[in-house]
């Protein structure tokens, strides 16, 4: 081939510098076309089979001929020798050349050639071919028949919103024919639709030209006129040739499938947060009911077996019950409906109820899934016979679709949940009892956290009022009133506790704490707290070593928790005091603790503050006491924080509102404590509350008897006479003969074992005691002397005559003491 200068006819040449080229090159995949290799004289050195296809010729009839006989037209020849050129320095080339196929006719193809290189000593290029499809023309006849029959509804409507055409699609969705749609507006046939909103939409694409795809809404037609349907429409303006817009058309495609789907996602992801908002079974219960009507049902009943809503047992239905959960006993635990007063409803909220709707499966509450009924039939003879009460509300409120879904969480039967349509045309379907299933799982699931949590806050309570006093009483010394109230159920059950100790010696210890935490852990630590305070009051220990031995207690209980990187430390807050009617005085120490509060007999208020010392459970750190005197009818007060605390009040005006509420003196203690505690907490909190009241009285100086004893064998005889004497001065001769050899028995061992000064001291309140002090600390030891021995019995002899008997420690040495109970 010899160099040509091509004509402005030619095709256009790519190259790999020609922007575009490899994006127009990219479709054209040569893998599966016609091939060939054609030498730089333009002879045909390779011929493939998709060549042979393409032009019915075969190889032996091509190869070692020109390749520009397989050309149409004789003026494509300097086409092709110019493209040859082309390739020759290296630049490929793509376009469209007309061959002529064996048969004759002409193959209009697209032809791409390599740039060239050599097959031995000659150079080649490689050109390869596909047939170039002939464009499609769409007659008249498919158009109409594609507008006609598709699958979207679609119609013009004139500027005047006319129907002007509508497909076959379209008639069918509306259920209006043509005939009667044709020369109308759509607010004429389809009054439920939103017929505003979409007319208005058509004329703003007329009077814009712009369109509004994807529109959806929702309404009944005469197609299927008892059950609402979901439409996406979309408008575009019809534009005449010169610029005028003539008219809309617009597209519908019925969604309904899509719009329930979504509304039902979305009914049950509120349902989340809507359903459980509670710890309380009855409040979930009725939730879901709440929630359900009308998004879902038009009416609806919760019933839930008695097991579950008591508090006693674990309430778990066992697998194996199966015919024992037929007609099982239930109760009405929520009810909801679109009427006012649910008079459809045959049993109320706390009722009993039996129901499960026929025909059952006796495994229904156990292991059966969700009943649905789409259409009822109050004349079933099922309905009139087992449920003839149903039966009659059924047909006087137009009840005409159920699902009745069981209530299990945690293999526990728990109950039913039964919903009703009556105002809503449409029958539940199969998607609606899944969904139905799905809010009765979550409301399920809910009810037993509710059940486990009530019935562990219920133990917590009884185990916490267990453990508190039943009965307080402060002797002839005090007299004593509290008051208790536990923290919100939700917060769970706090730690508070207070006791009154009765002590020797006519004296009474009081003590409040409180325990950090809350649940039956705190309970459970409260009740061991409060027992050792009584067991380390009864050993008669000062306030100040009564708490330090109380911080190791606690010390000892935290460390047997588990290790919950430091979740298992156990804290607590303490106060202990001490009232001697006889002296008026009283000691206290405190841990961590708000002071007590003293209200004078003339209604003056003071907060006297012995030292603060830390909680406990922190360990290594003193405690120190601290001595108040207290006239006669003083009212002394010991609460928990949670009194005076509160999100909307601090600590400083919680106490000046109860010191202003004890001021009062023309309530009794009782009233006193109990309105106190309920004025200042008028609503249940995060925090328990404890209040304890005593009213100080002192013991009159004639029930006091004492006197110093010489340190001599000879003072025990005087001793015992003067005993006798004070007996018969308090008409207290039936315990004379006791009292003496008590008193004898003490005052021998003080004189022989202990240290002067000794000295004897009688007491009479609601007990007798007679008590010997001396300066010695030693402790006294209990002995059991044998038959032989001829001393010893002495403190076995008081603790045979006695009611009980005791040490306790001064700061001058001891006392020991002995109790009578008065006739």
């Amino acid at each position: 081939m010899g160099p040509v200068t091509t004509g402005p006819t030619d095709e256009p040449r790519d190259t790999p510098d020609t922007p575009g080229a490899e994006a127009r090159r990219e479709p054209f995949d040569a893998a599966g076309d016609a091939a060939a290799v054609v030498s730089a004289g333009g002879l045909v050195v390779a011929w493939t089979r998709a060549a042979e296809d393409l032009l019915g010729l075969p190889a032996a009839d091509v190869v070692g001929t020109s390749g520009l006989d397989l050309l149409a037209t004789p003026g494509d020849r300097a086409r092709a020798v110019a493209v040859a050129e082309r390739c020759r320095s290296g630049s490929g080339w793509s376009g469209r050349f007309p061959v002529r196929h064996h048969d004759g006719h002409v193959v209009d193809v697209d032809v791409r050639v390599s740039p060239g290189f050599r097959v031995g000593q000659e150079e080649c290029y490689l050109v390869s071919a596909r047939d170039r499809p002939s464009p499609w023309v769409v007659g008249e006849s498919v158009l109409n028949g594609f507008l006609t029959r598709s699958p979207v509804g679609m119609a013009v409507v004139d500027r005047r919103l006319r129907y002007v055409w509508l497909n076959d699609t379209l008639e069918s969705l509306g259920g209006v024919p043509r005939g009667q749609r044709l020369g109308r507006r759509l607010g004429d046939l389809l009054p439920g639709l939103e017929v505003e909103t979409i007319e208005g939409l058509m004329s703003k694409v007329l009077e814009t030209g712009a369109p509004v795809t994807d529109y959806e809404y929702v309404g009944w037609s005469w197609s299927d006129p008892h059950r609402q349907r979901a439409y996406s429409t979309s408008f575009f303006p019809l534009v005449d040739p010169d610029g005028t817009v003539s008219g809309v058309c617009y597209m519908v495609l019925d969604v309904t499938e899509r719009w329930t789907a979504r509304r039902l996602l979305t009914l049950v992801s509120e349902a989340g947060t809507r359903i459980g908002t509670t710890l309380d079974v009855l409040s979930t219960a009725q939730e879901l009911a709440d929630f359900a009507v009308p998004a879902f049902a038009d009416f609806v009943a919760v019933d839930l077996l008695e097991p579950v809503l008591s508090t006693e047992g674990h309430g778990a239905w066992l697998s194996d019950a199966g015919p024992a959960l037929v007609g099982a006993a239930m109760r009405r635990a929520g009810l909801r409906s679109v009427r006012d007063g649910c008079p459809e409803a045959v049993a109320r909220v706390g009722d009993k109820v039996d129901f499960v709707p026929p025909p059952y499966d006796e495994h229904l509450l156990g292991e059966g899934g969700p009943v649905l009924i789409p259409v009822l039939d109050p004349f079933d003879s099922r309905w009139a016979a087992e449920q003839p009460r149903r039966a009659a509300n059924m047909r006087a409120y137009g009840l005409h679709s159920l699902i009745c879904v069981p209530m299990r969480a945690r293999d526990t039967a728990l109950g039913l949940a039964t919903f009703v349509r009556s105002r809503n045309p449409a029958s539940f379907r199969p998607d609606d009892a899944l969904v139905a299933q799905e809010l009765v799982a979550r409301a399920a699931l809910c009810v037993d956290n509710a059940r486990r949590y009530t019935r562990e806050h219920t133990a917590a309570v009884t185990l916490q009022r267990s453990l508190l006093p039943q009965a307080l009483t402060g002797g002839t010394a005090l007299e004593v009133a509290s008051a208790y109230r536990p923290a919100d159920p939700t917060d769970g059950v706090g730690g508070d506790w207070f006791d009154v100790i009765p002590l020797s010696g006519a004296r009474v210890g009081l003590v409040v704490g409180d325990v950090v935490g809350h649940g039956i852990a705190a309970a459970a630590a409260m009740g061991r707290l409060r027992t050792a305070v009584q067991t380390l009051a009864d050993m008669e220990l000062p306030p100040d070593e009564l708490l330090a031995h109380l911080d190791d207690l606690v010390l000892r209980l935290s460390e047997e928790q588990p290790d919950t990187g430091g979740a298992g430390f156990l804290g607590a807050t303490c106060l202990y005091a001490v009232y001697d009617p006889v002296t008026r005085r009283c000691t206290m120490a405190r841990a961590g603790h708000p002071p007590p509060i003293v209200v004078a007999p003339d209604g003056q208020v003071s907060y006297p503050e012995p030292p603060a010392g830390p909680p406990l459970g922190l360990g290594g750190l003193a405690f120190e006491s601290a001595e108040i005197e207290l006239a006669e009818h003083s009212l002394f007060g010991l609460y928990t924080n949670g009194l005076v605390e509160s999100e909307t009040a601090d600590v400083d005006s919680g106490m000046a509102r109860l010191a202003d509420l004890l001021s009062r003196r023309d309530l009794d203690l009782d009233t006193l404590c109990s309105s106190a505690v309920r004025d200042l907490v008028p609503q249940q909190q995060p925090d328990d509350v404890a209040l304890l009241l005593a009213r100080t009285r002192a013991l009159d100086s004639g029930d006091v008897f004492s006197w110093d004893v010489p340190v001599d064998p000879a003072a025990v005889a005087d001793a015992r006479t003067r005993v006798t004497r004070q007996m018969a001065a308090w008409h207290l001769d039936d315990l004379a003969m006791t009292t003496e050899l008590i008193v004898s028995e003490l005052v021998t061992n003080a004189i022989r074992y202990a240290e002067p000064p000794v000295r004897l001291r009688l007491l009479r309140d609601s007990r007798l005691t007679c008590e010997v002090a001396d300066a010695s600390s030693t402790a006294p030891r209990l002995r059991h002397a044998r038959s032989t021995d001829e001393g010893g019995r002495g403190l076995f002899l008081v603790a045979q005559l006695a009611h009980r008997w005791g040490a306790r420690y001064t700061s001058g040495g001891k006392i020991i003491w002995a109790e009578q109970e008065l006739p």
